[in-house]
Parts: structure tokens; C-alpha cells; sequence
């Protein structure tokens, strides 16, 4: 896969709607925005978004005053897992906006800033779906993962065999933070830019989460 630098100009040669060529304009100054989505299942090709929210990130700054938050009318059928991961039902999300009335104003709030997730390429993917309608190409915007700074952070220094834990929970608990209602999209959303700026603060002061010496694999899930 080509570098983000190198794919970019290719995007705005193909994009089909000059009105958001504002996505790839430079971002503003230490500005990020952190996304997460709830879906009605976890494949990319056949499920869809039911809840969208993004929060703005600036400095070291949480702005929950300037957030965005969508119920959506999803374009493919509520799975049971899903519904007992999210606690949404078919009932719950009929009377949702449809993604192509709620993605304009998205991407208006997003502009150009860094998007910030846990397991965030499965997010992206599954708006990616209809941003190509929109826009004839995908999100543009940098992306940072939030568990590839964890793991950095925790076990870039690690011998092989090292247990590997990237779950949301021990995040959350290395990082002494609080775990507030898991799958609402808002509150991940909000959990994951905490998760950003305490990361990132630590690896400023040069400072490593202690694991243990244990050996082992241990996959993260998907927030």
C-alpha cells in the first residue's frame, strides 16, 4: 500500500465533489479527532453503521463541547451479537437519519484533523462505503490507532514471547483511566481520545507502562 503522502494527490485528482476538497487541506495546529462507530455487525462488506460519534481533540484538550453524535438508519439488517454487544435494536435505530443526510455534515466536522480510534481501519472501513459514493474516493485524513501507541509504549522494548494484552480494558486500567458505558459510540469515542492523550503525554516524558513477565499472545478487541 502506497504512503498516505503519496496516495493524497491521486484522491483529489479523483474527487468528484469540489466541495470537500477542504478534507485535504492542512490540518490545524495540534488538532486531532477521535471516531467511533456501532454497526450492525462486523463484516465490512454486507453490515452498515447505526451510531456515529466524534469528538474534537485540541492540544491537551478534551473538547466535549464541540462533538458529533448520529443515530443512522443502517442499509442492511441488525445481527443478534451486535445487538447484545450495543444494546440497539431494529426499533431503536428505524427512525435514524440515512447515512447519505448524516455524512456531510460528518465530514464537515472532521475536516482535515488526524483521526483518532481504537481498531479504528474497521471503523473507517465501514463509513469508507459511503464516503465513495459521496466523494468518489476514500477518507483522506491521517489515522492514528490508538493500540499501535499503546504497544509502543508498553511493549516496543519487549523480548520475544512477550504476552501481548491490546483489549480496550487493560488499556483503560494501565493507563488508570476510567471505563465509562462500553459500545455507546459517544462514550468509546470519548474513552479513546482520553486513552490518546495519556499515550501520548507518556511517550513526551519518555516514560514506559510496566508489564509483566509473562509469555504468550493475547489478541485486543474490537471496540
Amino acid at each position: 500500500m502506497p504512503p498516505r503522502w503519496l496516495k493524497r494527490p491521486f484522491q483529489l485528482a479523483l474527487l468528484k465533489a469540489p466541495a470537500y476538497r477542504f478534507l485535504f487541506e492542512p490540518a490545524p495546529p495540534d488538532e486531532a479527532v477521535s471516531l467511533d462507530c456501532e454497526t450492525t455487525g462486523l463484516d465490512r462488506r454486507r453490515d452498515d453503521v447505526v451510531t456515529v460519534a466524534a469528538i474534537r481533540i485540541r492540544g491537551a484538550r478534551i473538547l466535549t463541547s464541540e462533538r458529533f453524535e448520529a443515530k443512522l438508519r443502517p442499509e442492511a439488517p441488525m445481527k443478534p451479537d451486535a445487538i447484545k454487544v450495543h444494546r440497539l435494536r431494529e426499533a431503536d435505530v428505524a427512525e435514524g437519519r440515512a447515512v447519505r443526510d448524516v455524512l456531510p455534515d460528518l465530514l464537515k466536522f472532521i475536516g482535515p484533523r488526524p483521526l483518532v480510534g481504537y481498531y479504528l481501519e474497521f471503523d473507517v472501513a465501514m463509513l469508507n462505503k459511503h464516503v465513495r459514493r459521496l466523494l468518489g474516493v476514500d477518507l483522506p485524513n491521517q489515522k492514528v490507532e490508538t493500540s499501535a501507541l499503546y504497544y509502543e509504549r508498553k511493549y516496543g522494548d519487549a523480548p520475544p514471547g512477550a504476552q501481548v494484552d491490546l483489549s480496550f480494558a487493560s488499556i483503560l486500567s494501565d493507563l488508570k483511566l476510567p471505563t465509562l458505558d462500553r459500545h455507546d459510540a459517544y462514550s468509546d469515542a470519548l474513552m479513546t481520545a482520553m486513552i490518546y492523550l495519556a499515550l501520548r503525554d507518556l511517550k513526551k516524558r519518555g516514560v514506559r507502562i510496566e508489564r509483566q513477565r509473562f509469555t504468550g499472545v493475547r489478541h485486543f478487541d474490537a471496540g
